[in-house]
Formats: structure tokens, C-alpha cells, sequence
């Protein structure tokens, strides 16, 4: 498994990196792969996103979803990695992936958890901007997931990440709506009800709509080709894809 590569600096001076989110994410970063712990929501809802990956790229690129590694031969980047949760899979599903992270510790606890699983991840402590301006070879399949409510320019985030599609490539992207059901689920229920998440992980002004997402991934060369929305049914205590986008959302888009 190669090292861990530090962030480097933006020739071009932009950044999409919000410092105070790096330090949120930073400080609870040894709790990545404890499914009680405060990513106990992502591991609920790891699955869904994960069957959404793996069957829109074999839709794709014409591959048999029901094969042991449908995604070998393609290269995947996975942006904000976080601790793995979402590289690891698509490692086993026979992708080739770089997965990145803004957040050292993030990076760090990601290796360590792959190491002893001999999992050949590429994990990167970097940004966006900086693997692009490194010139970094593009993509089969870009992971844009539940990371823009997070950065501190969605323009040129997506900009950047759409640059990294290679011409008939993919990105899915995945994130939350600004809609008022968001603000009173995903932020004031997920947090302060339910306490699924520790307050103050989401600022619900840099939600995205589904449409401004949409126009800056036109604006890039991708057209978005599948949407969907993602719902938790309480009585049943799991995440399921549905067509309503107004809290969590997914988009498929292609490069021409």
C-alpha cells in the first residue's frame, strides 16, 4: 500500500478546503469504523449508496453486477474517504482506487484499517484542486459523496471533480437538499433529536439543491443521467432509494 500524501500547495491559489470542517471531521476521526459510534448513520446507509454505485457503473460500462469483481480494470476516485467506508468496497469490487482526503487523520486511520485487510488502496491526505493540478490521469468513475455540504466553494469543487471524469466516464454524487424537510430532518432531527450525528456537522446554507447541482455539472461537460432519492423508513430501521429528493439525493452524471 503506498504512503499517504500530504495536501501541497494550489498553484492557481483557490481552494475548496473550509478549515473549521477539516478540524470537525479530524477530531473524531479514530471513530470511522465503529458502527455504534458518531458514523453510526453512515453505516446504515453505506449499503444503499453502495448497491447505487456498483449498479450504475455496471450499467455503464456494461458489466454483470452479479460478477465477483464487476469493477475490475477501472480506475475510481473516491473524494473525502473519510476513514474508507465507501474505498474499501469498491477495492473488492475489483476497482483500481485513489482515494482522497483533506484530513490527514482521516487518511491515516483509512490505511490502517485496510492494511491487515491487504486491500491495495491508494489513499492520499490532499484536495481536489491539488491531485488536479498535479496533473493527475483522469478517472473511469469519480465519488462526490456527502462531501460538497462540506467544502467552501461548490463551484469549483464540482468544476475540479468533473475534470477529473475521464471523456465516458461517471461521477455519482451524493449530498443533501436545501429544502425546509432537510433543515428539519437532516439537520435539527439528525442532530439535535435523534443525536444520529454529533450538532453542528451540517450547516444547512451549504445544502445544494439538486438544480444548482445539476448547472454546474453542465458547466463542466457531464450530464447528469439518473437521480434519486434516498429515505429512512423508521419502522423498519433502514435506508432505501426512492424518487424523493427533497432531503438526501443522488446523482449520476456522464462526461460525453
Amino acid at each position: 500500500m503506498e504512503q499517504a500524501q500530504t495536501v501541497s500547495e494550489n498553484p492557481h491559489g483557490k481552494t475548496t478546503i473550509d478549515p473549521a470542517e477539516i478540524e470537525k471531521f479530524s477530531a473524531i476521526a479514530d471513530e470511522w469504523w465503529d458502527p455504534f459510534g458518531k458514523f453510526k448513520p453512515l453505516h446504515k446507509f453505506n449499503p444503499v449508496r453502495l448497491a447505487y454505485i456498483r449498479d450504475g457503473a455496471c450499467a455503464h460500462f456494461d458489466r454483470d453486477r452479479r460478477a465477483k469483481k464487476p469493477l475490475e480494470g477501472l480506475r475510481l476516485l473516491d473524494i473525502g474517504c473519510g476513514g474508507g467506508l465507501v474505498a474499501e468496497p469498491m477495492s473488492r469490487l475489483g476497482a483500481e482506487v485513489v482515494a482522497i482526503d483533506a484530513a490527514e487523520r482521516n487518511i491515516k486511520t483509512a490505511m490502517a484499517h485496510a492494511a491487515p485487510l491487504g486491500l491495495d488502496i491508494d489513499y492520499r491526505s490532499t484536495t481536489v484542486e491539488d491531485l488536479a493540478a498535479a496533473g493527475e490521469p483522469p478517472f473511469d468513475i469519480v465519488l462526490n459523496l456527502e462531501v460538497v455540504e462540506h467544502v467552501a466553494d461548490v463551484g469549483l469543487f464540482l468544476e475540479t471533480a468533473a475534470g477529473l471524469v475521464k471523456p465516458g466516464g461517471m461521477m455519482v454524487m451524493a449530498t443533501i437538499n436545501r429544502t425546509l424537510k432537510a433543515l428539519a430532518l437532516a439537520k435539527v432531527g439528525a442532530e439535535y433529536l435523534l443525536r444520529w450525528v454529533p450538532a453542528g456537522t451540517h450547516d444547512p446554507r451549504k445544502f445544494v439543491k439538486p438544480e444548482e447541482a445539476k448547472a454546474a455539472l453542465a458547466r463542466a461537460g457531464l450530464s447528469v443521467t439518473a437521480e434519486a432519492g434516498v429515505g429512512y423508513n423508521p419502522l423498519m430501521n433502514i435506508w432505501r432509494i426512492n424518487e424523493d429528493t427533497s432531503v438526501n439525493y443522488m446523482l449520476t452524471a456522464v462526461k460525453a
